[in-house]
């Protein structure tokens, strides 16, 4: 999140924290897709003039306690759990998993968050490789698996005692990239699952008269229903928008007092604000938490070729929205060049197969290797995408065209871009392919943009000699705290901790709280 920064480290405690100025309006206006960043909302002006302190603790002011970097749905759920609403048990519930059943019952009254995640998780199994995010995904929806829809075993209580203040930090509105998908793509899990707790996705649509594609919604619903559900649970004046991160640094454990807690190093996060009227504004804020929720969608993953360059390539599915808009790409055009053969380049063959537009699609796999993401889904659930699968087999560039307008290269190593906007490919037989296009769409997935840790935080990864990845090499997180195991206060939720689905980050937010509010008992009086 941010652009890159470089990071030095303090060996001064002088420096001071600024806080975000409170703001004047702004509210929870939907994004303009065609314009800047929208006004931040308001955070509460009594905490933003608390939170003014020194980054390494030597003002006599408290450091806010939980800070937030990332306003998606990890971030959302976390601040829900953080504002004191509290999961437990409901009384009449019988959880049809009879293991975890009956754990239920050895602790009755007690909440989930107050629990032993390491316990009650034991021995379940699922989509995910987290313990917690399956417990909660369990106890949310308990037979879903199973094509079931029993109602979760959950009843929360706002218990505003246990609420511990916090702030979330983020480039868009609360719904965190959702914003910037293209409103009529449908989502790729059931709609019932991108729901956060204790506001269903299905009653949602229903009270908004809308309905579910197939099972599935689409993404402008689910960006509305992000952005509501943080105003129907009381949750705004958490949330801070328009907010990039540049840099978080933490120093030296903080001395004096005394316990564990007095050696707990305090984080200093600065950025840029863009206020209502688009100016910016720096801001420095200091945590003795700091939770990264920023996803993994920030940094589009690059060829590495010559002419990646030029103007006319591109790395999101709204460059080709903008040029069909524009007329610069039109039924009569060169064909769009769509390189990429995960869901995000189908979409990109979709939307242009709607608009008439000629596509040649390359890829470097060939189309029935099972790890292709086409060759991993029901066909009963997702049509469209198995249609585009069926167009890659069907239609190379050496056999008849059964779709018209539609070029499929398989197995073709993209080699050279040209400022004439002549592509250059090599096959599996070493020849050489030369092609014109009007665009190129480079959708071969995405990288976390962690430039503002230390190090671009390569040390907190399972592997530190390799590129972070949230499939292959996430932030090495404890799976039952989801602190890093490399910095205390540090924790990591979401895709950058290897859980990629919605129904499964909330696990993650889960963990957090639980740790968070064990760490707020420890406090000395």
């Amino acid at each position: 999140m941010g652009p890159s920064s470089s990071w030095e480290a303090r060996q001064d405690t002088k420096g001071s924290c600024q806080p975000l100025s409170p703001r004047k309006g702004g509210g929870d206006r939907q994004r303009d897709r065609k314009g800047q960043l929208p006004a931040p909302s308001s955070p509460p002006a009594t905490a933003m003039s608390n939170w003014r302190k020194d980054h390494l603790g030597t003002s006599a002011s408290e450091p806010l306690p939980v800070l937030i970097i990332g306003n998606g749905p990890s971030g959302i759920c976390l601040s829900y759990l953080l504002s004191g609403y509290t999961p437990y048990v409901r009384p009449d519930a019988v959880h049809p998993h009879p293991l975890l059943q009956r754990k239920l019952t050895e602790a009755p009254g007690v909440s989930i968050l107050d629990q032993d995640l390491d316990y009650l998780s034991e021995g379940l199994e699922g989509r995910s490789q987290s313990p917690v995010a399956l417990l909660f995904d369990a106890l949310l929806r308990p037979d879903t698996d199973f094509g079931g829809n029993m109602e979760s075993v959950l009843t929360w209580k706002h218990q505003k005692e246990r609420a511990i203040p916090h702030m979330v930090l983020g480039r868009n509105l609360p719904g965190g990239a959702w914003h910037s998908i293209e409103g009529s793509m449908v989502t790729l899990s059931q709609g019932q699952w991108m729901g956060l707790p204790d506001l269903q996705v299905k009653e949602w649509m229903c009270r908004k008269r809308r309905g579910l594609r197939n099972s599935r919604a689409t993404a402008g619903d689910i960006a509305h229903y992000y952005r509501d559900y943080v105003t129907k649970k009381g949750l705004g004046h958490n949330f801070v928008s328009g907010a990039v991160v540049t840099a978080v640094e933490w120093g030296t454990p903080v001395s004096g007092g005394s316990g564990a807690l007095a050696s707990s190093p305090l984080f200093q996060v600065s950025g840029v604000l863009t206020t209502e009227d688009q100016s910016q504004q720096p801001f420095s804020l200091c945590a003795r938490n700091v939770v990264l929720a920023t996803g993994t969608s920030d940094s589009p993953a690059r060829l590495g070729i010559p002419g990646e360059a030029l103007p006319f390539v591109h790395y999101e599915l709204s460059a080709l929205e903008a040029a069909t808009r524009a007329g610069t790409v039109t039924p009569a055009s060169d064909p769009v060049l769509i390189v990429g053969a995960g869901l995000s380049a189908a979409d990109a063959v979709l939307y242009a197969r709607h608009y008439n537009i000629p596509v040649i699609h390359a890829f470097r796999r060939s189309v029935d290797d099972p790890g292709l993401v086409f060759n991993q889904l029901p066909k009963m659930l997702y049509p469209e995408y198995h249609k585009v699968h069926q167009m890659m087999r069907e239609q190379s560039i050496l056999s008849p065209s059964p779709y018209e307008g539609y070029r499929s290269l398989p197995e073709h190593q993209l080699l050279l871009l040209k400022e004439d906007r002549q592509a250059v490919f090599r096959d599996t037989q070493g020849l050489q392919k030369v092609f014109g296009v009007a665009l190129v769409l480079v959708l071969i997935g995405s990288h976390p943009d962690l430039s503002f840790l230390p190090g671009a935080g390569a040390n907190l990864a399972v592997d530190p000699d390799l590129p972070l990845s949230a499939k292959r090499n996430p932030i090495d997180v404890d799976p039952f705290t989801y602190q890093s195991t490399q910095q205390e206060g540090l924790y990591a939720v979401g895709p950058l901790a290897g859980d990629n689905f919605v129904r499964f980050v909330q696990g993650g937010a889960l963990a957090v709280a639980s740790s968070l509010l064990r760490k707020e008992a420890r406090k000395p009086p």
